[in-house]
């Protein structure tokens, strides 16, 4: 299935107001169970920089990474970049409305170098895998950071992740270029362009796994097959939320030794 004809059908609504925007970046941080495992690791890296800092949002989306360390962090100057047009131009105006001087918005491409010694911190959430020429950006992640910034990718990994569990699979995502990294394919390609690995974790355990499939994967196969499903959700929401909150919270406080995601921090040296 493809996620961005539903994604588009979001933003045409969200868009329509400040409190629709807000409210639809309050769901994506309670829905999203790698929200949940960013946002930590977030809390853990931003809080260190007591002084002013940069940040480069690699792929920003909707913008609710952008809104959510813009807010927390007021000593963060964030740069936050899309290769889609209309998602930026959403985010601009929102952000002007929302009086959040300290972000900025542009159209990029992260194949192409474009930023040199200039950021503190890059947060890269669910981007590397649309993205064929990953060694690429990673080198250019690597050029744009400081000496001793770190860059944070949340990404699938090859154990389960878009869904795949076998080679003669294919991603539950039509939008994937890859399927997931393993930890060894992942932290090799860091390293290749300078990079020193501080960790790679796995989230969407065995319990999160399943948590995803109820609140999102079955919901958007609902949505891929007709908008109608719209008026359904809110019911299925009604009868499975409460479970699918229990298990994201217990994946979330466990050690996952596999999962079908990957949180990966890097430094550079």
């Amino acid at each position: 299935m493809h996620y961005d004809p539903i994604k588009d059908s979001i933003g045409n609504v969200v868009r329509k107001a400040p409190v629709l925007r807000r409210l639809f970046y309050f769901t994506l941080g309670i829905m999203f169970l790698r929200t949940w495992f960013v946002k930590r690791e977030l809390k853990n890296f931003l809080s260190k920089h007591k002084g002013p800092f940069n940040l480069f949002d690699a792929g920003s989306g909707f913008g609710q990474y952008s809104y959510y360390i813009a807010n927390r962090f007021p000593n963060a100057t964030i740069h936050a970049i899309d290769v889609k047009e209309d998602y930026i131009a959403d985010c601009k105006q929102f952000f002007a409305a929302e009086g959040l001087n300290n972000v900025n918005f542009g159209v990029e491409d992260l194949t192409v170098p474009t930023h040199t010694d200039r950021f503190d911190f890059i947060l890269s959430v669910d981007v590397m895998e649309h993205i064929v020429e990953d060694v690429t950006v990673f080198k250019n992640f690597y050029a744009a950071l400081k000496s001793g910034g770190m860059v944070l990718i949340n990404t699938p990994s090859n154990l389960g992740g878009s869904d795949v569990h076998g080679e003669d699979e294919e991603s539950f995502i039509g939008e994937h270029a890859r399927d997931g990294y393993s930890v060894e394919d992942i932290t090799t390609k860091l390293k290749s362009v300078g990079f020193n690995v501080l960790f790679a974790k796995y989230s969407y355990g065995p319990v999160g796994s399943v948590a995803w499939r109820l609140g999102i994967k079955y919901p958007m196969l609902m949505l891929n097959m007709s908008k109608a499903f719209f008026i359904v959700l809110p019911f299925y929401y009604i009868a499975t939320l409460w479970l699918t909150l229990i298990l994201m919270w217990i994946d979330f406080k466990s050690n996952n030794t596999t999962g079908t995601g990957l949180i990966v921090a890097a430094e550079k040296k």
